[in-house]
Formats: C-alpha cells, sequence, structure tokens
C-alpha cells in the first residue's frame, strides 16, 4: 500500500523514497513506490506530474490502493529522489479549492446544487441544477464567492468514520464508507473529497467567473482561479491596449470608436457594392456581345468565388445562356446555366472533376470547384469550353 503524502502535507514538494515495484505495460513503463506526494487522477482533478531521479512522470493512476507512476524509463537505483511540478500541483488545487467554495456559494445565492466538476488544462466547470442564470445572480455569485476569499477561511481535511460522517452538514453524502475524508470550509461547507486544497481559502487568490451556457437543461458556468485568472486579465488587457493604439483612444472611449468604425465600414460596403454591381451590369453587357453562340466564358485574375456567382445570376436570369467563369488567383471556376436544355452544371462537375484533381458540385443550375494549382484550375477551363462547344456545335 503507497503511503499518500499528499494528505499528510499538500504542500511537500521533493522527498525521498524506494521503488517497490516496476510494471512493463502495453502503454508503457511504470512503477510503485513507498511514499508519493503525486496526485492520482480522481474526483474531477488531474494527476500530478514531475520528475524522479530527472525522469519525466508521464501520468499518475491509482490502482486497489496503489499509486502507479508511469514514466519514460526506470530509475537506475532503488532508491529515488522525486520532485512535484509545483506550478501544476498549486494550480491544481487553486481550482479545486475554488470550485468547492464557488459550488458552496451557488448553493447559497442560486439555490442551485452543483452536478459535476471539471478541471482542463484551459478553464474549469461546474454544472449547476438549473436552466437559467440571471445577470443579477451572477453578479452576486462572483461577488459573494470572492468576498469569502478576502476572509481568507482556514480549510482543512481530516478522515472520518462513516457514523461520524453522517452526523455533519456534508453536501452530500460519499458513496465509500471507511476512512472518509472531510475537506471543511470554515463556516462555509464540509465535502467529502479526496483532491488537494489550499490551506486558507486566501491562496485561491480571486475566482473570475468567464460565462455561463445551457447544457442539457442544466448551467454550466465555466470560471478560472488564482494564476489564471490572473494570466486571463492579462490577456484582456492586452488586447485592449492593442485596440486603444489601433483606434487612437482612450480605453474608455472604445466601445464607441468600434461602434463608428462599423457603422463607417458599412457604409463603405454599401459604395462598393454599388460601385460591383455598376461594373457588374457593363461586363454582363460586353460579355453578353462577346459570347460564342450561348456560351459566354471569361479568365478573372481575381474575381472572388462569390462575386463569379452573382455575375453569373445576373446573366442567366437575362438570357438563355451557359456561363463559364475561372478565377486564376484563387484556382475557382464556376459553371451556370439559364435555360431548359443546358448541361446539367453538377452532373457535369462530377464525372470530370476528379480527372483534373477539382473538388466541387452543384446543381443543375450552377455547380462551381476548387482546384490545387492554377494550371489545374485553366486545364479544367479549357476542357470545359471545349466540351461545351462540341456539344453546341452538333
Amino acid at each position: 500500500m503507497t503511503k499518500k503524502l499528499y494528505y499528510d502535507s499538500v504542500y511537500t514538494r521533493e522527498w525521498e523514497t524506494k521503488i517497490t515495484r516496476k510494471l512493463e505495460r502495453e502503454d508503457g513503463t511504470y512503477m510503485v513506490m513507498e511514499e508519493t506526494a503525486f496526485y492520482p487522477h480522481g474526483g474531477g482533478q488531474p494527476c500530478d506530474l514531475g520528475w524522479i531521479d530527472s525522469i519525466p512522470v508521464l501520468d499518475v493512476v491509482l490502482e486497489e490502493g496503489e499509486i502507479l507512476h508511469k514514466v519514460e524509463r526506470f530509475p537506475e537505483k532503488e532508491k529515488v529522489s522525486c520532485r512535484l511540478d509545483w506550478g501544476r500541483r498549486f494550480d491544481h488545487m487553486q481550482h479545486h479549492s475554488g470550485q468547492h467554495l464557488l459550488s458552496a456559494i451557488c448553493l447559497e445565492v442560486c439555490e442551485a446544487e452543483t452536478l459535476s466538476f471539471h478541471l482542463g488544462q484551459d478553464y474549469a466547470t461546474i454544472d449547476i441544477a438549473r436552466s437559467d442564470m440571471p445577470l443579477d445572480q451572477w453578479m452576486i455569485l462572483e461577488l459573494e464567492v470572492n468576498d469569502q476569499i478576502y476572509l481568507n477561511r482556514k480549510v482543512t481535511s481530516y478522515f472520518v468514520t462513516r457514523d461520524k460522517a453522517s452526523n455533519l452538514p456534508l453536501v452530500k453524502q460519499p458513496k465509500v464508507t471507511d476512512d472518509i475524508r472531510i475537506v471543511e470550509i470554515e463556516g462555509v461547507e464540509y465535502n467529502a473529497c479526496g483532491g488537494t486544497h489550499v490551506s486558507q481559502t486566501g491562496e485561491i487568490g480571486m475566482i473570475k467567473l468567464l460565462r455561463a451556457e445551457k447544457q442539457k437543461g442544466h448551467m454550466r458556468i465555466y470560471f478560472k482561479c488564482g494564476y489564471r485568472a490572473l494570466n486571463e486579465f492579462n490577456a484582456g488587457i492586452e488586447i485592449l491596449n492593442s485596440l486603444s493604439a489601433k483606434f487612437n483612444t482612450s480605453k474608455e472611449e472604445i466601445l464607441d470608436r468600434i461602434a463608428k468604425w462599423d457603422q463607417e465600414q458599412k457604409q463603405l460596403l454599401a459604395e462598393l457594392n454599388a460601385v460591383k454591381a455598376e461594373n457588374d451590369a457593363y461586363l454582363a453587357e460586353k460579355l453578353l456581345a462577346d459570347r460564342q453562340g450561348s456560351l459566354i466564358k471569361h479568365v478573372f485574375a481575381d474575381k472572388p468565388l462569390k462575386d463569379m456567382q452573382n455575375l453569373a445570376a445576373k446573366l442567366t436570369d437575362q438570357r438563355d445562356v451557359i456561363v463559364l467563369f475561372v478565377s486564376s488567383a484563387d484556382s475557382k471556376l464556376l459553371l451556370a446555366q439559364g435555360g431548359e436544355s443546358g448541361p446539367a452544371c453538377g452532373a457535369f462537375f462530377k464525372q470530370h472533376l476528379a480527372d483534373y484533381r477539382g473538388k466541387g458540385g452543384g446543381n443543375d443550375k450552377m455547380a462551381q470547384a476548387g482546384f490545387a494549382n492554377g494550371e489545374d484550375a485553366m486545364a479544367f477551363y479549357h476542357f470545359t469550353a471545349q466540351s461545351l462547344a462540341l456539344v453546341e456545335g452538333e
């Protein structure tokens, strides 16, 4: 049975011990030690990582009372020196204690029980038993939970019997019946938990609620604690400062400046669309005048696919014509027809595109395709033009 040092002192960072067992498995190399401060996966909390005699610890799992450490290779000696990745451990402590505190205050403020907890690399979440989260409750919840941090309440953990546990005001009765570990936040809650926690709520630093979203009839709250919350704030400030510099305005006036910029962009877009429509009308007349029979074909240097589609629709709406466009810059091709007896565009593409390494499709009236390079696009353009000319000449 491995001695769990993280229960004796969660702040143990370095220690020496002996290897008691080595295992070679299909998924890697594992070892068991007499004692360990490496916390295994459990209770929504990821495992600790670190080093054993400078050998990286890749994973930590609990199996029948033994803690297995997955390592890159076995140490050369039986007596080893171990060291935790303390930054990772303390981050987990901040977030697990933060979750306990957030869940307790959420139960008080929102009358909502926590259904699950997840601690990921980017953020932490709790799912709570309610279907909405009004803004006023959201703000109160964040203020109340941070008030409890600033009060620096004592956090203790201890083992009790089943009888003792039944007399405690636990959030939820545990499934285990022996050696029940209680994590108590003084004056806030009692919770059966086997995770690692800070010793005072002040060590959580702060809890920043990020967003809430509906999840299968419940609400999922995203949050960050401690250093992660600080990094989130710093990232936001960096973005805010960049926007302030870009728009040459103070941070307080950025929203007004962006709103004005948005209106300016909409006006410019409207003017651009008007110019495009005018140009398309002129180009449509020219293409109609230069067409060969019912076929209108043209090679554009850099016309976007959407603009080619708009122009083709304008032409096919007006006349019983076949339109073939290609844009050499982005290797896109479009085929459209406005008559009843013209080629089925989508079927034609399906039959021949693969020969030119093209991908795309469409319906009887219009189809579009993209190609790996301009040469393939132009080759398919010429093939299609020739094929349509042959059909028209029959």
